[in-house]
This record gives structure tokens, C-alpha cells and sequence, in this order.
């Protein structure tokens, strides 16, 4: 396995999380600014990747969006978590947690170990 793929397939893995998170720091987003958060952070991604993510947290009820006139071109569409959104970001925040440390205690573990 190359480890470009393994990188690759974790992001993907938490993408929705990370999206979810971005809309929550904002009151709203233009995909374009969903995608340079991501990009900032090294979550390299494709407007291809996004747009499919946001249509289905939206069908999902996570989030919505409402259409803004634009002085620089056609109306853009603004995302933004709905109730549901916000409630669901708190569960994957928790289960992101419990994660994290589940991996730090494996990590410490295997450290400890190996100093033996």
C-alpha cells in the first residue's frame, strides 16, 4: 500500500466531520470558502469531492442553504447547519474524541513497549 492512498482514504474518513465543523465556526459558507478552510488545513481536496458531501448532509437535514445575489457574477448558494446539524456535529465530536484517544492509548501503549 502506498501511503498517499492510506492518507487519502482518512481524510476522506472524517471529511463530513471537518465540513460540519467549518459551517459551525461560520454562520454561513460559500463552497468556495468550505474548500479553502479544507485546503488550509491539508485536507486536500476537489470541488468533486465537496459538492456530493453537502448534498447529502443536506438530504441528511444537517444542513440548508439559502441563495445570495452576487455583485461578481449569478446568486450563490450559502450553506449553513441546521438544528439537526448542530446536534449531529455534537455526537461526531464526541465520537472523534473517543477515537482520538482510543489511537493515543494504542500509541502510548505500543511506546511503552517498545522501550522495554
Amino acid at each position: 500500500m502506498k501511503i498517499e492512498n492510506i492518507k487519502s482514504q482518512m481524510r476522506k474518513g472524517v471529511l463530513e466531520y471537518c465540513i460540519l465543523n467549518i459551517l459551525n465556526q461560520q454562520e454561513a459558507a460559500y463552497t468556495s470558502d468550505i474548500l479553502q478552510e479544507l485546503k488550509d488545513a491539508k485536507m486536500i481536496v476537489v470541488e468533486g469531492t465537496v459538492y456530493p458531501l453537502l448534498t447529502r448532509l443536506k438530504n441528511a437535514g444537517y444542513l440548508t442553504y439559502r441563495w445570495e445575489e452576487s455583485t461578481a457574477g449569478p446568486p450563490r448558494k450559502y450553506y449553513y447547519l441546521t438544528d439537526k446539524g448542530h446536534e449531529f456535529l455534537g455526537l461526531m465530536h464526541q465520537s472523534w474524541e473517543e477515537l482520538v484517544n482510543a489511537v493515543n492509548h494504542i500509541n502510548q501503549n505500543t511506546l511503552k513497549k517498545s522501550k522495554k
